[in-house]
């Protein structure tokens, strides 16, 4: 009996000590660059990789980028484009038929050589954006202008009262 009861006793601590270990949780994982690309990286020549961005070539900072791959280079040289376009470092277009663009701080050109200013391009993002919302919440935009010409109605027929209420006034002052 005594026997049975440390085996008891025993088995429970070695229980309550399996079930008493702390949990751990792994590092998150960190993205490493290749050997060839941290060494670049350091000297200041790298491609470095530009995610979410499309290919083409992109005005920042007075200098042309060029992204290929998902790469982002700056361009040291004339690029000449598949269509016939070149794209020179200090970011002037040039057609194949000699008419010539200069790029502003913030343009993109795409592959093709299609130039869009950066207020088209803030000009698309919102309507995406608004389209997005009323993907989201169907109707709500409607709602919303329809309230806020509500209170501007509201707002407007209280200031008519109050001008009355002001001519009534002055006129009782004078009369």
């Amino acid at each position: 009996m005594v026997r049975s009861l440390r085996f008891v006793i025993l088995g429970a601590l070695l229980l309550g000590a399996a079930g008493a270990q702390a949990q751990t949780k792994l590092a998150p994982r960190r993205t490493v660059l290749p050997l060839r690309a941290r060494a670049a990286a350091a000297a200041g020549t790298a491609a470095t990789p530009a995610a979410g961005v499309k290919d083409g070539l992109a005005m920042t900072n007075g200098r042309v980028v060029l992204t290929e791959q998902g790469l982002a280079n700056p361009l040291t040289a004339d690029k000449k484009l598949l269509s016939g376009y070149t794209v020179s470092p200090t970011g002037l277009v040039t057609s194949p038929t000699g008419t010539t663009t200069q790029m502003a701080d913030g343009d993109v050109a795409s592959l093709t050589g299609r130039v869009t200013a950066k207020r088209t391009l803030a000009a698309q993002d919102s309507l995406l954006k608004v389209q997005q919302y009323d993907l989201k919440y169907p109707g709500k935009r409607e709602k919303l202008e329809k309230e806020r010409k509500e209170k501007e109605k509201e707002q407007a027929k209280k200031d008519a009262e109050a001008e009355k209420a002001k001519a009534k006034l002055d006129k009782q002052k004078k009369g």
